[in-house]
């Protein structure tokens, strides 16, 4: 939890975003992952000052546990001081204890983005899905909250002045605006009218342009000018020097890459601009292609 000191801007950890979305498709499937259309209502992890504390902090952690579909999880919360925003033990359950920071007592309307990242855990612990290493994980879990439809609060607890600022969760805020952006496109939900603080509505924005961007990319046919003049020199490339020694798209500026078929053309490889799942299609012209993992039509022009 930053609180008053520096707050890491950009797309540091954007790699592994894309990768924990791959995997949650791959380990819920595209029908479960549907099952998410709709987000955490504002309504329902509302927090005022006259609410009694622990048990407001008690009815907002019973919503998360309906919204991730936990029926049969309990989770018991309370507060001590702590370095980090919250933390909760992971047991066989089916009771889960979660300590929020003590700044959370005066700071109740940040209560719910604090719960959203915490039931994440039960629910990834629950499916047995994570990544190596702690902060791979974390990132895990913040982009699981947020493409499930809670993780919209974890950005709005962003806020950020001359005298002070605040974010929760390991993602930059540019990275949960590209994730809630990426859940915008696959579910037609717009989270921004649910916005408090105008530091999350910028940050969205501009994850908006680079999901946008994932769906301009050739050999997609909405990409642009420049991108399909690089494409095209580079599939010239790999045909006259088949087997490439190297495979073109071997660059981390391009995202496809080209590989020999001894039996047939040439094939492109590249990541479904949803799931980040690679696809692979024959070097023929006009192609349309389907993602197998998250059902994505993809009009190709390879």
């Amino acid at each position: 939890m930053a609180n008053g000191g520096p707050v890491e801007h950009g797309y540091p950890h954007l790699e592994t975003v894309r990768s924990a979305v791959t995997a949650l498709y791959r380990r819920l499937s595209y029908d479960t992952v549907r099952t998410f259309s709709v987000s955490v209502a504002p309504a329902d992890v509302a927090f005022c000052d006259t609410d009694d504390l622990h048990l407001g902090a008690q009815r907002v952690a019973r919503e998360m546990v309906r919204h991730y579909r936990l029926p049969d999880a309990r989770l018991i919360v309370g507060f001590r001081e702590m370095t980090h925003a919250a933390h909760v033990e992971l047991t066989a359950g089916p009771e889960y204890f979660v300590e929020l920071n003590d700044r959370f007592r005066t700071h109740r309307r940040d209560i719910g983005a604090a719960l959203a990242h915490e039931v994440a855990h039960v629910y990834l612990h629950r499916l047995g899905l994570s990544f190596p290493g702690t902060r791979d994980n974390e990132i895990l879990t913040d982009t699981t909250a947020t493409y499930l439809g809670a993780g919209w609060l974890l950005l709005d607890a962003f806020r950020e002045d001359g005298a002070s600022s605040q974010k929760l969760g390991y993602l930059t805020p540019e990275e949960f605006g590209y994730v809630l952006a990426k859940r915008s496109l696959a579910f037609a939900e717009d989270p921004s009218v649910w916005f408090t603080s105008a530091q999350a509505y910028t940050a969205y924005g501009k994850g908006m342009t680079l999901a946008r961007r994932d769906e301009q990319q050739p050999p997609l046919t909405a990409a642009g000018w420049a991108g399909r003049r690089r494409y095209a020199r580079d599939r010239r490339h790999a045909q006259d020097h088949r087997p490439p020694v190297v495979p073109t798209g071997a660059r981390p500026d391009v995202p496809y890459s080209f590989t020999p078929d001894s039996h047939g053309p040439l094939r492109v490889s590249f990541p479904c601009p949803t799931c980040h799942q690679r696809i692979r299609v024959p070097v023929r012209g006009r192609v349309r292609a389907r993602c197998g993992l998250c059902r994505t039509v993809l009009e190709c022009d390879t």
